[in-house]
């Protein structure tokens, strides 16, 4: 209600969309970052024509409606991104409008502006509060990113109530300091001050713009507007009677008169800005036709043609070379040769490029060259995942960002966010264990290898080599409904030799990578930088006469979306006796050990040592594993 006023003045008069085509490539973006205010959105999609019937509304937060409490990607039609942790929203705007530069510098050409559209977000008090909203728009000001303008509800009220006694902070000054053209103090209820903000707004190309409208809350409610009680709960029957009396509304409810219906329906002038963009692309496109061929491909997120071929190709001549280098090299390599096949990557990592090693030979910051194919994030964990997940949801990108494996803590939120919303991010995380040594354990993960598993959609693949690092890579990049973590390590790995047949089999998450003849006594099963470990304890065993499988699962999700015949034929149900081995914490792994089993990991937090010292001390050894698997056989 505190913001409708400006919505109708967004919506009806600004805002370029077509509601019988949500996905058109060039329409404005609108991002409600405050997402606790949902119904706003959905009446708003509702009257200007996109498919959400009435009834939608009056299920409002009822099972498997259109309408859920928050707003969620997916569900209506014209909802952009899920909102409801609050500075996510304006975050995913940053990404969107990020996106949109690229993109027309990427592909505009003189006379030909196909990629031309505005990020539209409302932000309120809470979205300010939050400190991924500091880091999102501190970036988005350096960025320069002229088409992204948010309203501030400057509303005075959060849930606690009047927010004087916990946010005094100067916002117009905040925003300034962080180079952004600010409006102050807009009346939200005035259509002529927002339509007179906007429009200077939209003159602004080289800085993003935040209007800051005073509003009240519950607009329009004799004895709810302006107070914490609107927040959250309904008015009740006694005052939405009063309101709808105080509003001059005299139409039962959820009955729309025609005249207004009509006056809000944006069909058809969507259709014509659709059809005048298409007359546009057509010229585009015979202009450039290759151009154009490129952009419709990465508009509807599809990779080359050729990709899988060459990528197999790629894989084969790594395989070939038996490098024993660390999985984060390993990964800089891959990224060698599969960007220069993939113009839609956008990388970037959070200050720590040199470490992740997420450079290659063709990396161009976008701060040097606004076309370019790789974003400085500066120490912004959060920012940068949620950016990275606007960058997914405008399309036309595919988003990488990397940084320690520890500090996905800090991004934590946003990597569920693009779970949640089926987006095609790529989080890269290296130093991924005690591995990482001297640091100690506030930079040594334990329990974030097994947060990451256990996130519905989420695919993670933790490496032991090149060669599945590459394969990791592939599989993310061809990876449309959902997103990857690809785990890397700081310490080198040796390679280890595979068939044709044990290269194809890294794909399904888990495959022998050696055997015995006939049934194992025992399975000896790792990730990452524990598989060459295990290779070494099966050699012990079988020279002590033990029938031994080397399993090496890089992807416990992917193995166990598996058929259950693949999965008989790596983990046999009748070879209870199972050495599982990971530097990380050991509570995940008893899935695959079994009640008979045992897992050879963390329980504790690491220390500060050598990364060998490390291992022998928390007993992540050969040595262990060979008296575990002995132990077992009896």
């Amino acid at each position: 209600m505190g913001m409708a006023d400006i919505a109708e003045v967004l919506w009806n008069d600004y805002l370029v969309h077509n509601p019988k085509n949500p996905h058109w490539a060039n329409r404005d973006r609108f991002v409600l970052s405050n997402g606790h205010g949902s119904m706003l959105l959905y009446s708003l999609l509702h009257l200007t024509g996109y498919e959400l019937p009435i009834e939608e509304l009056k299920n409002f937060r009822q099972l498997h409606s259109k309408t859920p409490g928050h707003p969620e990607y997916g569900y209506a039609p014209g909802v952009e991104t899920t909102t409801g942790p609050l500075g996510q929203g304006v975050a995913n705007a940053v990404g969107m409008a990020l996106a949109e530069k690229t993109l027309a510098a990427q592909f505009n050409k003189p006379g030909h502006d196909i990629v031309d559209h505005h990020t539209y977000a409302f932000m309120g008090d809470g979205c300010m509060m939050e400190g991924i909203s500091h880091e999102a728009c501190s970036l988005a000001g350096t960025l320069g990113l002229g088409k992204l303008i948010a309203f501030y509800d400057d509303n005075g009220i959060s849930i606690d109530g009047e927010v004087d006694g916990w946010f005094t902070d100067d916002t117009q000054k905040r925003f300034e300091a962080y180079g952004w053209q600010v409006i102050p103090r807009v009346n939200g209820h005035d259509p002529e001050e927002i339509k007179q903000a906007l429009t200077t707004a939209r003159s602004e190309t080289e800085r993003p713009t935040l209007i800051m409208c005073k509003t009240l809350i519950g607009y329009g409610s004799p004895n709810k507007q302006g107070k914490e009680e609107s927040h959250g709960a309904p008015l009740g029957d006694a005052e939405i009677k009063l309101t709808r009396e105080n509003l001059g509304w005299h139409h039962e409810p959820f009955v729309i008169p025609e005249d207004i219906k009509s006056a809000w329906d944006a069909t058809e002038k969507g259709t014509a800005a659709e059809a005048a963009w298409n007359e546009a692309f057509a010229a585009y496109e015979a202009a450039f036709p290759a151009e154009a061929a490129e952009f419709k491909r990465r508009m509807a997120g599809d990779l080359p043609a050729d990709f899988a071929a060459q990528a197999d190709a790629i894989i084969a001549e790594i395989a070939q070379k038996g490098e024993t280098i660390a999985s984060r090299k390993a990964s800089q390599n891959s990224l060698e040769a599969f960007g220069k096949l993939l113009p839609e990557l956008l990388g970037g990592s959070a200050d720590l490029a040199p470490s992740n090693l997420t450079m290659w030979s063709g990396s161009v910051s976008v701060t040097d060259d606004a076309a370019g194919n790789y974003v400085h994030y500066g120490v912004r964990e959060f920012g940068m995942s949620a950016i990275m997940n606007g960058v997914a949801l405008h399309g036309g990108l595919v988003p990488y960002g990397a940084t320690f494996l520890m500090f996905m803590e800090y991004a934590r939120n946003a990597v569920r966010m693009a779970a949640i919303m089926k987006l095609r991010s790529i989080f890269v995380y290296t130093h991924d264990s005690i591995g990482l040594g001297e640091d100690g354990p506030t930079h040594q993960p334990v329990e974030q290898m097994a947060n990451l598993r256990t996130t519905p959609r989420m695919q993670s693949w933790r490496p032991c080599d090149a060669v599945e690092s590459a394969v990791a890579w592939k599989m993310a990049l061809m990876r449309k409904d959902g997103p990857s973590a690809l785990i890397f390590s700081r310490q080198n790995l040796p390679h280890q030799s595979r068939t044709d047949e044990q290269i194809a089999a890294i794909a399904r998450g888990a495959y022998i990578l050696k055997d015995c003849d006939g049934t194992p006594d025992v399975i000896l099963l790792a990730t990452g930088s524990e598989v060459g470990l295990i290779v070494d304890a099966a050699a012990e065993l079988a020279e002590q006469g033990k029938k031994v499988r080397v399993v090496s699962m890089p992807s416990p999700e992917v193995f166990e979306a598996q058929d259950a015949a693949y999965k008989e034929a790596v983990l046999p149900a009748a070879v209870r006796a199972r050495v599982v081995v990971e530097a990380g914490i050991k509570d995940y792994w008893y899935k695959f050990a079994g009640l008979d089993g045992v897992i050879i990991g963390m329980t504790t937090f690491g220390e500060s040592a050598p990364a060998g010292e490390l291992y022998q001390y928390f007993g992540i050894t050969k040595e262990a594993v060979v008296e575990a698997a002995v132990g077992l056989l009896g």
